[in-house]
C-alpha cells in the first residue's frame, strides 16, 4: 500500500524527523489558505499521486506570491500528471501539498529497502539527490553507498556514520543525519513498511536537515496490526481492476499484455506468464485465485479481465492438488453462464480428478480451445491473440 506524500510526511514528523511545513489541500482555495497561514514569501505547490518524477511532468511548481500559489494550485488540480512512473496514461491530480520553500544548500538521497537476497533491511545513501536514483544506480553506481542492517543489532551509530561521511557531508551536520537515520529505521520497522525514501534530504543554507519529499510503502500482508495506516489508503490513486480482485479474495495484478490469465496458486502463475512470454505472446494481468477458489470467485476473476481493454484470450491453467479439476471445471462451467465470455478460451486442466473436469467442459456448452499441457496452452493462446 502506498502514501502519499503529506501522509508519509506526518510519519515522519512523528519520528522526530525534520520536514517542511505543509497542508494537504483539495481546491484552489484550500490552498490559497494554506499558503497564507504559512505566511513568509516562498512556497511550493505539490501535485500528490502515488507517482514519482512529478516535478518534471510539471506536478512540482514554487510560487514567490498567493497568486503564483492560486495560479500553480489552478494549473495542477485536476491536470493528467504523465511522469515515467505513471505511464503514458498519467494519473488525475485529485490532491495538493502546500509547502513552506526551504532555501537549499545541498541535496541528498536516502532509502531503506527489503533486500530479499541477505533477508535483511538495506540502506541506500547518495550523494546524488534530488534526481532519478534509478539513473545514477545504472549510470554511475558508485555514487549510491550501502548498509545491510543486522536485525538484531539495529542501526549501528557508527556503521551509519561511515555512509554518512562516504557521501560527503560536512561534519557539522553528521550528528543529525546518523540520527535521522536511526529514526527512518524506526519508521521502517514499527510502520511494516517496504520502503521508505527521502529524495531530496536536505542541508539548508542555515546548516539544518529537512525531508523535503518523502514515500512510504506499507506491507499489504501487516494491514491487520495497523488499522490506523490502512485508513489511509486512497483507492482513486489504485486499478479499480485491482480493487475488485481485493474484495473478492483474489491475487490481481494489471499487466499490459493482450492474454489475460486465470491461475490457482502464485508459482504456477509465475510459469503461466513465463511461458507466455517464450512463445512470444504478452500477458495482461497476473491472476491467481488459490487452491480454494469458489464459482463466485472464478466468475469475479472473469469480469475482471474482461474489462481489461486490450484482452484478446483468455488462459485458464489450473493443477487441481488441493482443489480437485472437476470442483474447479464446474466452477468454469457456472461461472460462464454468469459471464458473457465472447473471447476466445483456452483451458488446461492437470492433476486430481483431471478426466472428470474434462467431461465436465467436453460436455458443458462452452465454446474453449483444450490444451494438455502448459507448453500446448501457451501455444494455443498466442496464436489466438495474434488473430
Amino acid at each position: 500500500m502506498k502514501l502519499h506524500e503529506y501522509q508519509a510526511k506526518k510519519i515522519l514528523r512523528a519520528h522526530q524527523i525534520p520536514v517542511p511545513e505543509g497542508n494537504p489541500c483539495f481546491s484552489v482555495e484550500e490552498a490559497v489558505a494554506a499558503a497564507k497561514a504559512l505566511e513568509g514569501n516562498r512556497w511550493v505547490v505539490k501535485a500528490q499521486i502515488h507517482a514519482g518524477g512529478r516535478g518534471k511532468g510539471g506536478g512540482v511548481r514554487v510560487a514567490s506570491s498567493i497568486e503564483e500559489v492560486r495560479s500553480h494550485a489552478s494549473a495542477i488540480l485536476g491536470m493528467n500528471l504523465i511522469t515515467h512512473q505513471t505511464g503514458p496514461t498519467g494519473k488525475v491530480v485529485e490532491r495538493l501539498l502546500i509547502e513552506r520553500g526551504v532555501e537549499i544548500a545541498d541535496e541528498l538521497y536516502i532509502g531503506l529497502v527489503v533486500d530479499r537476497g541477505s533477508q535483511r533491511v538495506v540502506l541506500m545513501a547518495s550523494s546524488e539527490g534530488g534526481v532519478d536514483i534509478e539513473s545514477v544506480a545504472i549510470q554511475d553506481p558508485g555514487k549510491i553507498r550501502t548498509l545491510q542492517i543486522d536485525p538484531k543489532e539495529g542501526m549501528s551509530a557508527d556503521a551509519a556514520r561511515a555512509v554518512v561521511a562516504e557521501i560527503g557531508l560536512p561534519e557539522s551536520v553528521h550528528d543529525d543525519v546518523v540520527k535521522l537515520l536511526s529514526n527512518l529505521y524506526d519508521v521502517f520497522l514499527t510502520c511494516d513498511a517496504t520502503l521508505v525514501e527521502v529524495n531530496p534530504l536536505v542541508v539548508t543554507r542555515d546548516g539544518n536537515i529537512v525531508a523535503v519529499d518523502a514515500k512510504i510503502n506499507l506491507d499489504d500482508s501487516a494491514m491487520y496490526r495497523h488499522p490506523e495506516l490502512a485508513e489511509l489508503r486512497d483507492l482513486s490513486e489504485e486499478d479499480p481492476n485491482e480493487i475488485a480482485a481485493t474484495q473478492a479474495g483474489l491475487n490481481y495484478i494489471s499487466l499490459e499484455g493482450n492474454i489475460g490469465c486465470l491461475v490457482n496458486g502464485a508459482g504456477l502463475a509465475m510459469a503461466t506468464m513465463d511461458i507466455i512470454k517464450l512463445h512470444g505472446g504478452e500477458p495482461a494481468n497476473f491472476l491467481d485465485v488459490g487452491g480454494g477458489a469458489t464459482t463466485e470467485q472464478v466468475s469475479a476473476a472473469f469480469r475482471i479481465m474482461l474489462k481489461h481493454s486490450s484482452v484478446r484470450v483468455i488462459l485458464v491453467n489450473i493443477f487441481g492438488g488441493i482443489m480437485r479439476c472437476d470442483v474447479i471445471a464446474a466452477g468454469i462451467v457456472e461461472a460462464a453462464k454468469q459471464v458473457d465470455i465472447r473471447l476466445p478460451l483456452v483451458i488446461r486442466l492437470e492433476g486430481t480428478n483431471v478426466e472428470k473436469g474434462r467431461q465436465i467442459l467436453a460436455d458443458s456448452k462452452i465454446s474453449f480451445l483444450p490444451a494438455t499441457t502448459m507448453d500446448d496452452a501457451a501455444q494455443k493462446a498466442v496464436a489466438a491473440a495474434r488473430k
